[in-house]
């Protein structure tokens, strides 16, 4: 019997699979996942990293601050609806800010945008990244130290784009960075942004990516979380390039 009529013929009933055949099935199918999951396992494990490119976290840095000429430049990885970035910042933002006072450190701050989804507007991440770049573009590194501060006070209560161009002219920004904000021109650039920096951090570490996390010379800072002595011994012993 042809298929066409096995479809038209009202008497056709599809055959039953017997019970061998479906245990043969789901044997065969569990083989598939295993064989999928040790397979990737086996990829992941074996896959190289190219080095970190510095020049890549140059051009896409969210704000630069501190001396050109200061011994060490770190790259600092933070999301601002990140809870540990905030604690990051309570414990070491008044020592790098110090630091970079003194012309000791040089910082390039990436606003990453991982969880972006875990905000109520799905977007405050990479709003708050657009509104740090609007900052970067038009005021003063005083200004980008309140309004990062104040960003991560605002972490879980997903501000508009007009309550974040609000919270920047509080910090000192000029009229050109709140109408950048409140317009949101430059969220989608800073996504991208984003996306680089992204990728070298995986880089830096096997493809381990967290935030907040800060890199020196390429490589990953060991004991951010535990207060500021990180920097004094970074600074001590600076990695070599």
């Amino acid at each position: 019997m042809s298929k066409s009529s096995e479809r038209t013929n009202a008497k056709y009933e599809p055959q039953a699979t017997s019970s061998r055949m479906s245990y043969i099935l789901i044997g065969l199918g569990v083989f598939v996942v295993v064989a999928v999951v040790v397979g990737g396992y086996l990829w992941q494990s074996n896959k190289t990293y190219p080095p970190v490119e510095d020049t890549v976290l140059a051009e896409n840095a969210s704000f630069i601050v501190g001396e050109r000429t200061a011994p060490e430049t770190i790259d600092v990885f933070e999301d601002f609806n990140c809870p540990h970035c905030k604690e990051f910042e309570a414990s070491s933002g008044p020592a790098i800010q110090s630091k970079v006072t003194e012309g000791t450190v040089r910082v390039r701050y990436h606003m990453l945008n991982f969880l972006d989804s875990d905000s109520e507007s799905g977007d405050f991440s990479s709003r708050g990244a657009g509104a740090i770049l609007c900052v970067a573009r038009n005021d003063d590194r005083d200004a980008f130290w309140k309004l990062h501060s104040a960003l991560f006070a605002k972490s879980g209560d997903d501000p508009s784009n007009a309550e974040i161009a609000k919270l920047a002219a509080d910090a000192g920004a000029g009229p050109a960075s709140q109408k950048c904000i409140a317009d949101g021109a430059l969220v989608d650039e800073a996504r991208g942004m984003a996306d680089e920096s992204s990728t070298q951090l995986e880089n830096s570490n096997d493809g381990n990516v967290m935030t907040p996390s800060v890199l020196s010379a390429g490589s990953q800072v060991d004991g951010i979380m535990n207060g500021p002595a990180w920097l004094d011994e970074l600074i001590a012993n600076p990695p070599k390039s």
